[in-house]
């Protein structure tokens, strides 16, 4: 799934998010910030709540089917939460003697 960001950035080699995107990265990963609604052409669309306005939700993507609509969520959730793991540093996936 691809999240269309709000805002635009650029990025040299090693991206450095700053602390916003970071809150915004957390925000993303929690499920009950999310929702889908129903659109009047019979398309879902995913939203996550507003940081700054808890009152609005950001539109995401459309699908066709709901469970295709939380599929998406779902992978959005994993994908950010992948982005957040990988702030504490390098993983270590193997080591030789």
């Amino acid at each position: 799934m691809t999240f269309l960001y709000t805002r635009t950035n650029t990025w040299g080699s090693s991206p450095q998010p700053d602390q916003s995107m970071i809150n915004l990265w957390k925000h993303i990963t929690i499920k009950s910030n999310w929702r889908i609604v129903q659109l009047p052409n019979g398309f879902l669309q995913t939203e996550y709540r507003n940081i700054e306005n808890q009152d609005e939700w950001i539109d995401v993507t459309r699908r066709e089917t709901i469970a295709g609509a939380e599929q998406a969520i779902d992978a959005s959730i994993e994908h950010y939460a992948k982005k957040l793991e990988f702030l504490q540093g390098p993983r270590v996936v193997k080591t030789f003697e």
